[in-house]
């Protein structure tokens, strides 16, 4: 008799969700700013459970449009559709554009 497959919403995650050795979870980066009209990139954080977005929008980039209480709500494009998911902050890295009207984006250091 075989073990039943999972289908947890972690499920197949054990490669996206690695994380180094070394890295550790700071104040800062639980605390850190998010204004609305903020573009981000989702980069799911496996020690946090609390607000945890859906494992295909991991690498994703989007925009904050509103606060649900304290969690951001970022709207992104999947495929061909426009999705919002509320995520908790530590979930999100900024971005900064790089070049002036264009759609470039980089992670900002």
């Amino acid at each position: 008799m075989t073990n039943k497959k999972a289908k947890g919403k972690r499920a197949k995650t054990r490669s996206l969700f690695r994380r180094r050795v070394g890295d550790k979870t700071t104040v800062n980066e639980i605390i850190k700013p998010v204004k609305v009209g903020d573009v981000v990139q989702i980069n799911i954080n496996s020690s946090k459970h609390e607000g945890l977005p859906p494992k295909r929008f991991q690498g994703k980039t989007g925009k904050v449009i509103r606060f649900q209480g304290k969690a951001p709500v970022v709207e992104l494009k999947d495929i061909n559709m426009t999705k919002q998911t509320i995520t908790h902050k530590v979930h999100l890295k900024p971005l900064k554009q790089i070049q002036k009207g264009g759609k470039k984006w980089k992670v900002n250091t």
